[in-house]
């Protein structure tokens, strides 16, 4: 490929770039919210003096980030929150980090840990009767699993989803759900952890927010993802395969 054709390409993705920060300010600066209709294909053009191509691949990408939402037919809407775009792209490199050491892997784990850890209290204060019978039922049924020999993958993501189910965070409900999609891949390498002390791990935390036990609940929570984290180490590093 010539210099030229480079700088060409290099220079559209800058224009693409460029279009894309302006077209999110003027969501902002006009007030629209999530579903209202954005300004025509024709119209961004003569907004912003650029191409419709220039255009077209700005939108594809904002689509793709989940800001806008386009509806062959019917036009071009401020997206509704959804936080899918995030959660691919934080599952893709961490599941292929999982070959080259787990580093990606690793870091949500510690994203995890923190933000688990830090919340659980928050958690604790909302948390009514029919919730806490929600994290019991979790338990149980990682119980279940674990003497049927079955994974526990599930019925562990039930519990983490019951526990903090009262904050009505979904960027923390996202979160957990891409944690566990990118860790399900760790059970094509890895022995599977022990499954009655998984259990049991669990049934002391339930035990603890139970008891209102906001102390003692995250400091078993940073402890549940030491143990994530000794696995994760277990990986082969980045380049050592051959040796």
């Amino acid at each position: 490929m010539s210099a030229s054709v480079g700088q060409a390409r290099q220079s559209a993705k800058l224009r693409s770039r460029a279009l894309q920060r302006e077209i999110m300010d003027l969501i902002l600066e006009r007030g629209l919210r999530h579903g209202d209709p954005l300004p025509t294909e024709l119209e961004l053009v003569e907004t912003f003096g650029v191409g419709r191509n220039t255009v077209r691949e700005a939108l594809k990408v904002l689509q793709a980030m989940g800001i806008v939402d386009v509806r062959h037919g019917y036009g071009m809407f401020v997206a509704s929150t959804n936080l899918d775009a995030l959660a691919v792209t934080l599952e893709f490199h961490a599941r292929m980090s999982l070959g080259q050491g787990g580093r990606e892997a690793t870091e949500l784990v510690d994203v995890r840990q923190a933000l688990e850890s830090e919340l659980v209290p928050s958690s604790i204060d909302a948390l009514d009767a029919d919730g806490l019978a929600a994290v019991a039922s979790a338990v149980a049924w990682m119980d279940e699993c674990a003497k049927a020999g079955r994974p526990l993958a599930e019925a562990d993501r039930a519990f983490h989803r019951a526990l903090y189910a009262p904050l009505r965070n979904s960027l923390l409900s996202s979160l957990l759900d891409v944690f566990w999609s990118a860790y399900s891949g760790l059970n094509r390498v890895l022995p599977a952890d022990d499954a009655a002390a998984t259990v049991a791990a669990h049934q002391a935390i339930y035990e603890a927010v139970a008891a209102r036990d906001k102390e003692g609940a995250a400091e078993l929570i940073r402890r549940h993802f030491d143990g994530a984290r000794r696995t994760l180490a277990q990986l082969p590093q980045a380049g050592s395969a051959g040796r």
